[in-house]
This record gives structure tokens, C-alpha cells and sequence, in this order.
């Protein structure tokens, strides 16, 4: 018998150590999940030398110890797996329940190492040490709101709920991709296959979920460029189909963006070949990378590949085969000359003396860096970025409108974002802001959201006295001017000196006027600035002066599931900083509706109702309040 125990515990052993080096295997942890992903991988290695020091131990308490830790070790596993290959977009989206699974992780390991009766066992005192470093760090492990994640969800909420089609949304959509990793052909292949899984294996049950998961990677396979239809036609594999279309044809006569042989092969500075309207396709969307390797171009020169098409035009001869007619050319598109020939001289004539020239050239200027992302950067390195900055400061209101409008749109272009802080255009666009025309104010507005995705300019706008205007424009500007506004202050407080002062600059008030005007549709945006106000001091000093609270505890009744959503969250983040506004909650009757939403609200409200009424509980400063029958 003992020879049999030996050998369950060793075999159970080996499974677990294979396990945890399975869970080191795993590089494909999306941005949302990858910090606790790895710290999590991290912490079990520090298992393996415990179980090896353990392998040979017979006795039914060790079995039973090593049965638990195994059950751990098994939840560990699939959550890693499905941070590894599930949907990042979906993941994003879920970011808090997949959080709340790895805190039910940590749970149970813990419970696991605290039944381990290290002392029978024999546990040498090396080993004893690193075990207690991981319960240590799993006790540790708290839920956490980093600036990154509260970035991307007002990403989110922007992307999904704003009703401005304006191209200032795609630096949003543009930055997201970035943050989910979705910003290549193959992640976006990727992500596809993902999706498709996640509604195939039906295992998510609300259906708006799954619709924003695809509305937002056919966003993101816009932007990369990828144009097939139907591509999450779940009833069809389009790999598939593109796979037995190609399957006689050299795989390195494909194109790697359209899987399609290619007519019109082309080199980028990369050394990659691609189908040339493909590529330019890719490029003319404003992208200077590889599709294929994700490096940077030094150069969009395309460069006709003449021996790769001799041999595609040679093996099409030898099999019969007919290559798919197109409009190719053996150089680049003749219009794309005539249009840095028409940029070059439009810039020229922005140092005009005649106003009527000058005018005309910002507006087309304008217009060309809206509708054409190749346009921005061929305006930014032929030099037109300096004389409209210069522009911003003329005293006419129409130069100023068509300038600042133009600048956002320039500013799309990632680089150019930091070409137009350098040339010292936030400043005057500030002006504008506080002096401009309608319009101009708004795009104003629009231009420092853009602006400050950027971290250092964050910074420079706030140091320059940019967010009391922004804070006035949110107070009196139009519907679509008070949205631009509260996009970049939620942007720009994610910088705890903003805080500060957007705190000064009179935020609060105006945020309670937005909540209690529900006709602006803007109770969601307002919340989600004000969660990011609550956790500043002086946030929350200025909160509890006012009638927040009593506010807060309408929207919890009153409002829609994601209003309920928002603002349980930010009388969480007040509750755990003050047991005064606990008090004020209940003292408005939140108790009963936070156990209605723990019934009925979307799963991330219930999660806060519940942790709300869990630090409700634990408040020795709070009477008991039971719930009305």
C-alpha cells in the first residue's frame, strides 16, 4: 500500500509541476490581463520546489492537501489559458469580472498553502521561506483601477455611446487597437478565430456584449485595412475558404494582407512583398509600419518586386493558371504626385500676403487632412504644421476655425501629435478655445483631447492654464461642444496634477449639472470623470460639500443599467475613502437599491453593489440598516 501512496502522490506531483510549466508556456496575455497574468505565473513557480520535497510523503492528510492545491492549480490554468488565446476586445470589455476570477484564484491557492501542515510534512526551512513569499504576495493582491484601465474604459464608453461622427474618433479607435495589441493583419486574424470561438462555444449569454465585440473589431479591421466581408460570418470560415482557394499556389506568391496571388508585387523598406493596391491601401489609412513584422517604415517608397512577378507569371504560364485582372500599374498612383504637388503649393500659400489665398489654403488644407490620412503626413513633412501654428493667433475668426480644425486633424497622425506641441500650438489653441467661435471652440476642444493621448501633453496643457476653459465650455457650450469637453477633461485628469486642478477650476458643480440634466444624454460621461475626481483628495473634500451624494443615490435608483453601473462605482470609491459618505448614502435610502442591483444590474454593478454593501458592513461608525421587507 505505501509503495501505491508513493506513487498517487508522485504522479500527482508531476501532473502539478507540468501544469505550472504549462502556465509559464503562455506569451499571449492581452494588455488588459498581462500584468496580472505574469505576476500570477510568477508567483506559482515559486510552488516547485514544495512539491518536489513533497513528491515522495505518504500519508492521507498530504494527499488531501496536494488534491486541493491541484484544484487551485487547475482554476489558475484556465483563466491563464483564456487571457492567452480567448478575445482581447472581450476581455477589455469583461476586464472586471476576469479580475474578480483571478482574485478566486488567489483564494483558493491560499486556502490550499493554509491547510499545508508544513510542520508534519517536513518542509525544509529554504522552501518554507519562498511559500510564505507567495502567500505573502497573494494576500497582497488587491483589486486595482490603474490609470491604464480607466483610460481604456472611457475608451470604451466613447467608442460605443458617442453619436459624433467626426474623425476625431479614430485617434480613439486607433489608440485602443494599440492597447489591445490589435494593431497588425495577423492580430486582427487572430482576434477573428477568438471571436468566432467565443460565440460558437455560446459561453457568453448577453448578446450586447457579444455585438459591441464585434463592432469594434470590424472598427479595428478597418483601420488595419482589411476589407472581406462577412468576416464574423460564423456559418462560413473565411480562413478556410481562403485556404482551399490558394491551396495549389506557392505560399510566397500570396499576398499576406489579401492571402490572394499577387499581380502587382511590391517592396517595402522592410524587404516584405505585397499585392500593391493592398499595401497602399494600408498606407493611405495613415499606417507607416508592416503589416506582416509591426516595424516601424523608414520609408513608403514601393518598390516593383520584377523577379517574384516573372516567377508568378512563369508558374501561371506552366499550370494554366489565370491570374484575377486588376487595375495594377508598374509604378505608384500618378494622383499621388499631383497630390504632393497641390500640398506643396497649398503650404506656400499659407505665408501669402492676400487673404483671400491664404483663406482658401487653410480650408483646403482642411479639408484634405480630413478626408485623407496620407494627406497628414504629406502636410507635416513638406513644413505645414509651423505656419498654421503661427496662424492660430490671427485675429479672424474664420482663419482661426478652419486653422484649429485643421491642426485636429493633423494631430490624428500619432506623430504629428508631438510636431504640433513642439511647435508651440498649445498655447494658442488654449486662446481659441477661450475666445473662438463656436465651432472653433469645439474643435478646440477636440484638438487638446487629441493632443493630450500623449502623455507629456497631459502634462503641458495643464500647466498651461488649458482646463478652466475647457471646465466653461463644459458648462455652456452646445451638446456636441460639451462632449468634446468632457472627453479631453476625463483625459486629461488622468493625471493626478489635473486633478487638482480641474478641482479649482469649478469641475464638481459642473459634473452635478450634467447628472441632474438627463436630457444631454451625458450621465455616463460625467461619472466616469467624476470616479476619476473621487480618487483625488481634494476631489472628495469638494464632493462632500456639495449634494453629490443624494445625486449618486438617484442615479442608483432612477437611471439606466450602466448609469446604475457607473455611479455604484463611484460611491464605492468615496465609500472607501470616507465612512461620512457611507453614512450620507444610507441616510438616502442606497441600501435597499444596492440590493436590487445585486439581483437585477449588469455583473460589473452587481460587483460593486456587493463590495459597497460588504464596506457598509465592516464600518463600525454605521448602524446595521437591514433591508425593508
Amino acid at each position: 500500500m505505501e509503495g501505491e501512496g508513493n506513487k498517487e502522490n508522485a504522479e500527482l506531483v508531476t501532473e502539478m509541476v507540468e501544469v505550472i510549466e504549462k502556465m509559464g508556456s503562455y506569451v499571449g496575455f492581452g494588455m488588459t490581463q498581462r500584468k496580472e497574468c505574469l505576476n500570477l505565473v510568477r508567483r506559482l513557480k515559486l510552488l516547485v520546489p514544495l512539491l518536489e520535497e513533497i513528491r515522495e510523503l505518504v500519508s492521507d492528510e498530504a494527499l488531501s492537501c496536494l488534491l486541493n492545491l491541484r484544484n487551485a492549480l487547475f482554476a489558475a490554468k484556465k483563466l491563464l489559458k483564456n487571457c492567452n488565446s480567448g478575445s482581447k476586445i472581450y476581455l477589455a470589455l469583461e476586464s472586471e469580472a476576469v479580475r474578480s476570477r483571478f482574485h478566486g484564484v488567489y483564494e483558493k491557492l491560499n486556502q490550499a498553502l493554509n491547510e499545508m501542515p508544513y510542520d508534519k510534512l517536513g518542509i525544509s526551512e529554504e522552501v518554507r521561506e519562498q511559500v510564505e513569499l507567495m502567500h505573502t504576495q497573494l494576500n497582497r493582491a488587491k483589486r486595482r483601477t490603474e490609470t491604464q484601465d480607466m483610460e481604456l474604459a472611457m475608451d470604451m464608453m466613447v467608442v460605443f455611446s458617442k453619436n459624433d461622427d467626426r474623425s476625431a474618433d479614430g485617434a480613439i479607435i486607433e489608440r485602443l487597437a494599440k492597447k489591445l495589441d490589435l494593431h497588425t493583419v495577423a492580430d486582427i486574424k487572430t482576434e477573428t478565430t477568438a471571436v468566432k470561438k467565443l460565440v460558437k462555444t455560446r459561453t457568453v449569454h448577453n448578446p450586447e456584449i457579444i455585438q459591441q465585440v464585434k463592432d469594434l473589431l470590424e472598427k479595428f479591421k478597418q483601420i488595419v485595412g482589411i476589407e472581406e466581408s462577412g468576416i464574423l460570418d460564423y456559418s462560413v470560415s473565411l480562413t478556410s475558404l481562403e485556404r482551399s482557394k490558394s491551396l495549389l499556389i506557392p505560399h510566397e506568391f500570396l499576398c499576406p494582407i489579401t492571402l490572394e496571388i499577387m499581380t502587382d508585387p511590391v517592396i517595402i523598406a522592410t524587404g516584405q512583398t505585397y499585392e500593391r493596391q493592398s499595401i497602399q491601401k494600408w498606407l493611405n489609412s495613415g499606417h507607416k509600419t508592416c503589416p506582416k513584422t509591426g516595424q516601424t517604415l523608414n520609408h513608403l517608397i514601393l518598390a516593383p518586386n520584377f523577379a517574384l512577378r516573372n516567377l508568378i507569371l512563369h508558374w501561371c504560364e506552366k499550370n494554366n493558371f489565370d491570374l484575377p485582372i486588376k487595375d495594377a500599374c508598374d509604378g505608384p498612383d500618378p494622383s499621388s504626385f499631383a497630390l504632393i504637388e497641390e500640398i506643396s503649393s497649398l503650404i506656400q500659400n499659407l505665408y501669402s500676403s492676400q487673404m483671400d489665398v491664404k483663406r482658401e489654403a487653410i480650408f483646403r488644407i482642411r479639408t484634405l487632412s480630413k478626408e485623407n490620412p496620407d494627406s497628414r503626413v504629406l502636410i507635416a513633412d513638406g513644413g505645414g504644421i509651423p505656419p498654421l501654428v503661427r496662424l492660430l493667433s490671427y485675429k479672424d475668426f474664420e482663419i482661426q476655425e478652419h486653422t484649429v480644425t485643421a491642426l485636429l486633424n493633423l494631430s490624428l497622425d500619432e506623430a504629428n501629435k508631438r510636431l504640433i506641441a513642439g511647435e508651440g500650438a498649445i498655447p494658442s489653441i488654449i486662446e481659441v478655445l477661450q475666445n473662438g467661435t463656436e465651432e472653433a471652440r469645439e474643435n478646440s476642444a477636440a484638438a487638446l483631447f487629441s493632443l493630450s493621448i500623449l502623455d507629456e501633453n497631459k502634462v503641458l496643457v495643464g500647466s498651461l492654464n488649458g482646463i478652466p476653459p475647457l471646465v466653461d465650455l463644459l458648462c455652456t457650450g452646445t451638446t456636441r461642444g460639451k462632449k468634446d469637453a468632457a472627453t479631453a477633461l476625463f483625459n486629461l485628469v488622468l493625471d493626478p496634477a489635473n486633478k487638482s486642478r480641474a478641482v479649482k477650476a469649478g469641475i464638481i458643480p459642473a459634473l452635478l449639472r450634467l447628472l441632474e440634466d438627463k436630457n444631454l444624454g451625458m450621465v455616463d460621461e460625467a461619472l466616469s470623470i467624476l470616479l476619476l475626481i473621487a480618487s483625488h483628495p481634494e476631489g472628495r473634500n469638494e464632493i462632500g460639500k456639495l449634494s453629490v451624494i443624494q445625486n449618486l443615490v438617484e442615479i442608483v435608483r432612477d437611471g439606466t443599467p450602466k448609469n446604475k453601473e457607473c455611479a455604484t462605482a463611484v460611491l464605492l470609491e468615496l465609500g472607501s475613502n470616507s465612512s461620512s459618505c457611507l453614512l450620507a448614502a444610507l441616510q438616502y435610502g442606497v441600501y435597499d437599491y444596492l440590493i436590487e442591483i445585486t439581483k437585477s444590474g449588469t455583473s460589473r454593478a452587481q460587483r460593486k453593489a456587493n463590495s459597497l454593501l460588504h464596506l457598509m458592513s465592516k464600518c463600525e461608525h454605521i448602524p446595521f440598516v437591514s433591508p425593508k421587507s
